[in-house]
């Protein structure tokens, strides 16, 4: 392991079953073709080098982040702790909260109800009757600037969900350079992770996750 390397990681909580980090922007979660440092092997390092293991670390991945975006994520790390957290994603009890910064004056608070279809050849997202159903709900905390701040509950996991649906309604995400055409080469995307709530796999405790907002425009226009 590098020096210094995992300490660009903020380490939320820990036990014998998970690891709740911060990711940070502009990292991709695991392996991707550009084979650049990815957050996975950042944290089996860590666990490797802090417990003193041996040969490879399971780290189990039962949720993602697009490589731009920041934010809270949980890691499992036994087997059973992977399927128990993938469970409740699929039945919908792991609750996934995210803040955004989109360009206009959006309405108070709706649901967003599309069908997704991903072109794996390019990797871009769209709305289309072929695709996958994805659902989330929206409010809108503050509006300057022709901006709105949005709380978002995804109800689906959808790749590019938030993203492509807010675009889709006439409202791209700030800094989206994939989904918003007037998006400046090197702005950063104004989408971030914020709060998780699920069931401890094996204490059964409901544990809730939260980060303050990033200290960075547009996010801090609305501090």
């Amino acid at each position: 392991m590098e020096d210094g390397k995992v300490m660009k990681i903020n380490i939320i909580y820990e036990d014998n079953h998970l690891l709740v980090v911060e990711k940070p922007i502009n990292i991709p979660v695991q392996e991707d073709s550009t084979r650049d440092e990815n957050l996975l092997d950042i944290l089996k390092d860590y666990i490797k080098e802090k417990y003193n293991k041996p040969g490879n670390v399971y780290l189990g991945l039962v949720h993602r982040l697009d490589r731009p975006v920041g934010g809270i994520m949980v890691f499992a790390r036994t087997s059973k702790a992977a399927s128990r957290l993938s469970e409740q994603i699929r039945n919908k009890t792991f609750k996934k909260i995210y803040n955004a910064v989109v360009i206009g004056n959006i309405n108070d608070k709706g649901t967003l109800k599309d069908k997704l279809l991903k072109d794996e050849t390019n990797n871009i997202v769209k709305v289309d009757e072929k695709g996958k159903e994805a659902i989330l709900n929206y409010n809108k905390i503050s509006n300057k600037d022709n901006m709105s701040l949005v709380e978002i509950n995804l109800e689906t996991g959808r790749s590019h969900q938030i993203r492509v649906q807010f675009s889709h309604y006439g409202y791209p995400l700030y800094g989206d350079n994939k989904y918003n055409k007037n998006a400046k080469v090197g702005e950063q995307i104004a989408l971030f992770a914020k709060r998780i709530e699920f069931i401890h796999p094996t204490t059964k405790e409901i544990l809730k996750f939260e980060l303050d907002l990033p200290n960075r425009y547009p996010f801090n226009i609305f501090k």
